[in-house]
């Protein structure tokens, strides 16, 4: 493994400076291959075969992964060894002819617009931590916004005058979100209110703790967890809970599929499209309650 150590570093940097991919997911990446590297440890990466491939991944599959895992994997290896083949590293790459396992289909689940409302003004607007975690629900539902983008947001990031935001998402690119007057107000109120208490007199962040740091990702899931909890939602959570919901309302109050798929910061339209099946799924349901033949 030691000598594939480099050449795997090689790659960490391409997906870095050519795709573009975020730390999560080129540290995903870099498990799957130490995993694999691990798996056929003493072979030169040259003489690996597809069935190597195919016996690792039987192996992942026999640890109960669930089947978005594996296809991560797959394209992981996929990934790294047209690398290797495009960098002249190996002659033969053994993953052309291996396939990309079929994924069950998930809605996600949504909030409808009474149950947003409740979970908003769960937070506390009498103590300095409510006001923030108001803000950024506020935030995270109002521009649909990733929760690690919130959490990445900067002072400078923030025109609340203007009503806008700049967004750096996947691959760091930059998008410009309108922010809903809701936001504005609580966004206003965190910044004059709260954000100077804690902040040392060089902090970037916009989201801080009480200690001055940035806030992480895991503790605004927490705390919307906690909140969703609070509010009695019962729904299958997940950390896009209110983005899901902000893309569904749009489209059910009739805006356009590309408009969602800019504000949500999609390189393909196809990502945006689970959206309309929300859409259909919901209408089935009413479908099947309402109709007397259904």
């Amino acid at each position: 493994m030691k000598s594939s150590a480099p050449r795997l570093e090689a790659f960490l940097a391409y997906l870095l400076v050519e795709r573009g991919l975020s730390v999560n997911t080129r540290e995903a990446y870099r498990r799957d291959i130490e995993a694999f590297l691990a798996t056929v440890a003493g072979t030169p990466l040259a003489a690996v075969t597809k069935e190597m491939i195919v016996r690792h991944l039987a192996q992942e599959k026999e640890k109960r992964r669930a089947p978005a895992t594996m296809a991560r994997k797959l394209s992981s290896l996929r990934a790294f060894f047209h690398f290797l083949a495009a960098e002249g590293l190996i002659t033969d790459n053994p993953t052309v002819v291996l396939e990309t396992p079929m994924l069950p289909h998930k809605l996600p689940a949504i909030l409808s617009p009474e149950e947003v409302q409740r979970l908003v003004e769960m937070p506390d607007s009498h103590s300095p931590a409510g006001v923030r975690d108001r803000a950024m629900l506020e935030l995270l539902y109002g521009s649909g916004l990733r929760i690690s983008e919130a959490v990445a947001a900067n002072l400078g990031d923030f025109d609340l005058g203007a009503g806008t935001m700049r967004c750096f998402g996947k691959g760091a690119k930059e998008r410009l979100l309108p922010l809903s007057s809701q936001a504005v107000l609580w966004l206003e109120r965190y910044n004059k209110e709260v954000r100077p208490s804690w902040a040392e007199p060089s902090a970037r962040a916009f989201f801080l703790t009480a200690g001055g740091g940035r806030i992480t990702r895991q503790a605004v899931w927490q705390q919307v967890k906690r909140y969703a909890a609070q509010a009695g939602i019962a729904k299958r959570l997940s950390p896009h809970l209110l983005r899901h919901s902000f893309a569904t309302h749009l489209l059910e109050n009739g805006a356009d599929l590309r408009m969602v798929q800019e504000l949500l910061g999609h390189a393909d339209i196809a990502t945006t499209q689970i959206y309309t099946h929300v859409n259909v799924s919901r209408l089935r349901d009413l479908y099947d309650r309402t109709h007397p033949r259904a």
